[in-house]
């Protein structure tokens, strides 16, 4: 099949090679397998895949501890940032040949990928490839979690534990760029000035910092605002201990478990609230809503360079596994990328 783009033509293959987990296990378990390149349907657009994002509910799904809804497919892959090489009936919204970063129900670990035409953003030209795949995943999670659910206003403090990871550093960024004081934790010193230079306006070791100790005497002993926590576990309970007076705790992962011992008490006297939320099973519809506002609200900021994603490193497609192994190494700073 081929379709005309600018007075050239791009043409689309039957097949394609594309990674998906043989049975649920370690990253040995990722493979490339032959799968039909996927006809857009109505609202949808096929996607020339350009860069891939790679995140832990990717690992997740690899594991079998996280499964695609039913319909879709079994490739890997949440976010990409790719050319749209057709569409489907009606749909409008990008032409053939736009450039495009787009939120998946999964397939991004492949050439070619289908999209929601709704959950799929404009890159602009001040992002590269590589930034744009690794964009959406984050966007979408940052901006629902910390700035609707959160209710992070200008002149707050967040602590943004886990920052040195990809949803951390964008977090820091997009806090950063709306006004807000940033107090951030990585397990790395040597990672701490570049967290500064991202917008942190105070950045921790937690191995030798007591976080609660220094949120207090960074805020004259009131507290912070805002929580975004990535570890769980024993980690809660002193996040709660750092919030101040009607202060919101965020749940964004639990690298340290999902079973937790908090004090009611603590959260009636402090008026305290715990938010949480997974962005893959959300409706389409809400997709759609959040789209529309971070294309108004942070796209700009994107284009300003003021929020962007970092990226650790980019790999080809067929070391999908030696992304994901370095992901469970905990020594990626930022995001990492598959490019086809």
């Amino acid at each position: 099949m081929s379709i005309s783009k600018n007075n050239s033509t791009m043409t689309i293959p039957l097949s394609m090679q594309a990674v998906v987990a043989r049975e649920p296990g370690g990253p040995e378990v990722l493979a490339l397998a032959e799968r039909a390149v996927p006809a857009p349907g109505p609202g949808q657009v096929l996607l020339r895949v350009l860069a891939a994002g790679v995140n832990r509910p990717d690992i997740m799904q690899r594991e079998g501890r996280a499964k695609p809804a039913p319909g879709v497919t079994d490739v890997l892959g949440l976010e990409a940032c790719g050319e749209v090489a057709a569409c489907g009936p009606g749909m409008q919204r990008f032409a053939p040949g736009a450039r495009v970063m787009a939120l998946l129900p999964g397939g991004g670990y492949a050439p070619w990928c289908l999209a929601h035409a709704d959950h799929c953003l404009p890159v602009p030209d001040t992002l590269a490839h590589a930034e744009a795949g690794a964009l959406p995943e984050g966007l979408f999670t940052i901006w629902h979690n910390l700035f609707e659910l959160g209710a992070l206003q200008m002149g707050e403090t967040v602590l943004i534990h886990g920052a040195a990871g990809g949803i951390g550093t964008l977090a820091i960024r997009m806090a950063h760029a709306a006004g807000a004081t940033v107090i951030a934790t990585a397990g790395r010193a040597d990672r701490l000035r570049t967290l500064r230079e991202m917008g942190a306006a105070l950045a921790l070791d937690y191995r030798e910092t007591d976080f609660v100790a220094a949120c207090r005497e960074a805020t004259n002993g009131r507290g912070v605002d805002v929580v975004v926590d990535m570890v769980g576990g024993d980690y809660v309970r002193r996040n709660l201990d750092a919030l101040a007076f009607g202060g919101r705790h965020l749940s964004l992962s639990f690298l340290q478990g999902s079973r937790v011992d908090i004090e009611l008490l603590t959260l009636m006297q402090k008026q305290l609230s715990l938010h949480s939320s997974t962005l893959r099973p959300q409706t389409d519809d809400e997709k759609t809503r959040m789209a529309r506002l971070i294309e108004r609200r942070v796209l700009p900021l994107v284009a300003q360079g003021r929020v962007r994603p970092r990226v650790h490193r980019s790999l080809p497609l067929a070391q999908a596994a030696h992304a994901h192994r370095l992901l469970e190494s905990g020594d990626v700073f930022g995001k990492l990328v598959l490019v086809p």
